[in-house]
Formats: C-alpha cells, sequence, structure tokens
C-alpha cells in the first residue's frame, strides 16, 4: 500500500552548524553558545501550512509566509523551532535572565561544586551614573580617573571575597553555606533551552537601548551572532516588524491624525484632556507616557506640537 505521509527530511541550518559549540565571549569572561537546535526557517512554514492546508503553498512563498505570520502575531509556528544554549553569566545579569520563564534552564550548582573562580568586572571607563529619571537604569559614564579608583576596589573586593570563601571550603563548611557572601558579580553557568517565539521576546526587551548594559551585551551577540545564522528569513522579519518598529496607542494615533491635517489645535486639545499637558510652578509636569509618544514623534521626523 503507498504511503499517503510524505517524506521527513530533518531540518538543519548549515551556518549555524558552523559554529555549533563555539563561544562567543562577553564581558570579561563570560561567553554564550550553542549547544544543540531543533529546526530553521522551512520548519515555521511547515507548521503554519499543516493549519493553513496544502493549497497555501502555491498561494505564498516562504519569505512572504513568515513574515505574514510575524507581522500578524501568529506566534505558534515559531514554537516549532527550539534552541539550546550553554551561557556563563555574572549572577546579577543572571537573575534578570531567568525572569524570562518560557525556557528550560540547568544552571551550575554551587551546593554540590566549588562556585566558578571568576568574577565580572568594570573597566575604569564603563562605571555608569545613575538616570535622573529612570529609577532603574543607567545614564552617562563616571570620568576614567573616578574609575580607576573603582575598579581598584572592586578588585581588592573581589580578591577577598573570594579567599573567604576558599577559606572555608578548606576547613570543611558546606559549599552550601560558604558560597553565602560571594558577590553577585560571580559568574555562574547555565544550559537555557528556548523556543523561537520566547526568544524574539527575550531579544526584544534585552537588545533594546533601555535595557542594562550587560545582558544587552548576551541578547546582541545571540540575536546578530547566532539567531541570524539560524532562521535568517525569520530574523529579518523580527527586525523589521518588531525591533525597528513603532506601534501607537489609540490618543496616540488621533494626535497623528490632527498632525497630519494641519490641526495642531486639536492635537493640544487630545494630550490635554488626556493629561498630558499638566503644569505646575516649574512648568511642564513631567509625563511618562507623553515622552515616550515625543520620543516617537521625533524618531519619524514630525515636530512636537506643544
Amino acid at each position: 500500500m503507498e504511503s499517503k505521509f510524505e517524506n521527513i527530511e530533518k531540518k538543519t541550518s548549515s551556518e549555524l552548524d558552523e559554529i555549533l559549540g563555539k563561544p562567543f565571549k562577553v564581558l570579561n569572561d563570560g561567553f554564550v553558545r550553542v549547544v544543540d537546535y531543533m529546526g530553521n526557517d522551512e520548519s515555521i512554514v511547515q507548521a503554519a501550512r499543516v493549519s493553513y492546508g496544502k493549497g497555501t503553498k502555491k498561494l505564498n512563498e516562504d519569505k512572504n509566509l513568515i513574515r505574514y505570520l510575524l507581522r500578524h502575531r501568529h506566534t505558534t509556528p515559531f514554537e516549532m523551532c527550539e534552541i539550546k544554549f550553554h551561557v556563563r553569566v555574572p549572577m546579577d545579569t543572571w537573575r534578570q535572565w531567568i525572569r524570562h520563564r518560557m525556557a528550560s534552564v540547568n544552571e551550575y550548582s554551587t551546593r554540590y561544586s566549588i562556585a566558578i573562580d571568576s568574577m565580572q568586572s568594570t573597566e575604569p571607563n564603563l562605571w555608569r551614573g545613575q538616570a535622573k529619571w529612570n529609577k532603574q537604569g543607567s545614564e552617562g559614564y563616571l570620568s576614567e580617573d573616578f574609575g580607576l579608583k573603582l575598579s581598584k576596589e572592586e578588585a581588592e573586593f573581589h580578591k577577598f571575597a573570594r579567599e573567604i570563601y576558599e577559606n572555608r571550603i578548606e576547613l570543611g563548611i558546606a559549599r552550601e553555606q560558604a558560597r553565602k557572601d560571594l558577590p553577585l558579580s560571580t559568574y555562574t553557568e547555565a544550559y537555557w533551552k528556548i523556543d523561537l517565539h520566547n526568544l524574539f521576546h527575550f531579544l526584544e526587551l534585552r537588545m533594546d537601548k533601555h535595557a542594562q548594559f550587560e545582558i544587552r551585551e548576551y541578547a546582541t551577540i545571540i540575536g546578530n551572532e547566532i539567531v541570524k545564522r539560524w532562521v535568517p528569513i525569520a530574523w529579518e522579519a523580527f527586525n523589521d516588524y518588531v525591533v525597528n518598529s513603532k506601534t501607537f496607542s489609540k490618543f496616540e494615533l488621533d494626535i497623528i491624525a490632527a498632525l497630519i491635517n494641519n490641526d495642531k489645535e486639536k492635537a493640544i486639545k487630545i494630550a490635554s484632556e488626556i493629561r498630558w499637558l499638566e503644569y505646575n510652578e516649574n512648568g511642564l509636569k513631567s509625563n511618562i507616557e507623553r515622552t515616550e509618544f515625543e520620543s516617537k514623534l521625533i524618531n519619524i521626523g514630525v515636530n512636537i506640537p506643544w
């Protein structure tokens, strides 16, 4: 009896195969490397066509279909691709990383093993100042002369903390307790397996210019050095429709429509009605949503109307 099933071939990426296991250096002693993966751009198309039916193959080229899926947020086909990374990352950065819960994780355990003898250090010219308007962000860099002092103190503290830890181990203190005073700059390692849909979400947030520098370095390498090789068509669509795109709320679109019609007064009226233009003794009050919208206007070459 003749089989009605199509022949199955494993979907691979020759470009990703070339860097399989290759560590990409991040920060002073971190790395990220691919240890395994499943699927490629064709896998996204294959999964989508199960839903759309055989006729879809005649109506759409693979590239157009992938771009359509991503543009319209049809996320399930992207979940058919998975990738497993081996990463070495500072513990404070790992705290942010592990908040992305849609992944499978197995981390190096300092209860069973001796803590990795490496800590993330900061170059004298890379000490950042606290942002004035963003409680969780940084802004600008301190002078290198001041940074030299901070980097020297950092190195001394790292050395001291490691000596205390190793002394406890030598005294027979349990590893689970000996580790408790290690700084958050201590590197940890983990295997991190995630599907492409959730990886894109991770990259969208962590490649953003507002993300913390350290995790942004990892995300940028994962995106530009790994995902770009693995699923080039999906990566291009992700950049076109997510990374380099802008979204607008109803009120923002109403204001833009007013500006297109040369009705500046209406634009200001809309902004006033949603309390974007409130004043105090120092002038226009700070408003995060308005500031974000102003940034969008500047980005598309439109003058701020107020």
